[in-house]
C-alpha cells in the first residue's frame, strides 16, 4: 500500500503540482481513506519527502568513456523533452512550490543538485581536467538552463543547444573530439 501510496503521489505531484495535490485527491485515486494514508505518511510534508527520495536516482555504471556520460546527459534530456508529460526538474518544482516552506524539500533538492553536480566532477576528474570542480558547476548551469529553455519554448532542441555549448566547455578544457568510433578522445591536462 505505502509503494501505491507513492507511485500515485508521485504522478499527481509531477503532473499537476504539489500545491495542486491535496491528501484527499491522492487517497481518492487510490481508493483508500485520508487515514489509511496517514497511516503511511503522517502528513503531507512526509509524503512529498517521500516522493523526492523516491525520484533521487544516481545515474547508472556505464561502459562510455567519461567525456561520452556527459555528453550523453544532455541526449538524454532531449529524449525527457520530448515527452509530452514532462514538467520540468521535480526537485526544482517542488522547491519552487513549497522549498521557502520546507526545510526538507529543500534539503533534499540541494543534495539532488548537489549529487549531479559531483557525477560530472568525478568524470571530469578522470578525464584529467585541471578544475574539475568549476567545470561541473558550469555543466549543471547547462542542464538546468536548457531544462528551463525547453519549458519556456517547449522546443528539445534546447538540450542539443546546451550539448554544443558542453563541447566547447570540455573542448577548452582539453578534450578532444575527434572523428574515431568513441566520438571522443580525451587528453589530460597538466599543470607546468
Amino acid at each position: 500500500m505505502k509503494e501505491r501510496i507513492l507511485e500515485t503521489a508521485d504522478g499527481l505531484f509531477y503532473l499537476k503540482g504539489i500545491r495542486a495535490v491535496g491528501v484527499d485527491t491522492i487517497a481518492a485515486e487510490i481508493g483508500i481513506s485520508k487515514r489509511t494514508l496517514y497511516n503511511h505518511f503522517p502528513s503531507k510534508d512526509a509524503l512529498i519527502s517521500a516522493y523526492l527520495q523516491r525520484r533521487f536516482v544516481q545515474p547508472r555504471a556505464s561502459d562510455k568513456s567519461p567525456a561520452e556520460q556527459i555528453l550523453a546527459t544532455f541526449d538524454s534530456l532531449e529524449r525527457r523533452f520530448s515527452s509530452k508529460d514532462f514538467r520540468g526538474c521535480p526537485f526544482v518544482n517542488a522547491v519552487a512550490e513549497v522549498g521557502v516552506e520546507s526545510r526538507s524539500v529543500r534539503k533534499i533538492a540541494v543534495a539532488f543538485k548537489e549529487s549531479r553536480r559531483l557525477w560530472f566532477r568525478d568524470l571530469l576528474a578522470q578525464i584529467g581536467v585541471a578544475d574539475p570542480d568549476s567545470l561541473a558547476t558550469q555543466l549543471v548551469l547547462l542542464v538546468d538552463g536548457s531544462i528551463a529553455q525547453d519549458l519556456v519554448r517547449d522546443d528539445p532542441a534546447m538540450a542539443r543547444a546546451a550539448k554544443e555549448a558542453a563541447k566547447v566547455l570540455l573542448s577548452d578544457a582539453g578534450v578532444r573530439f575527434d572523428d574515431v568510433p568513441s566520438g571522443l578522445r580525451s587528453k589530460n591536462r597538466t599543470k607546468e
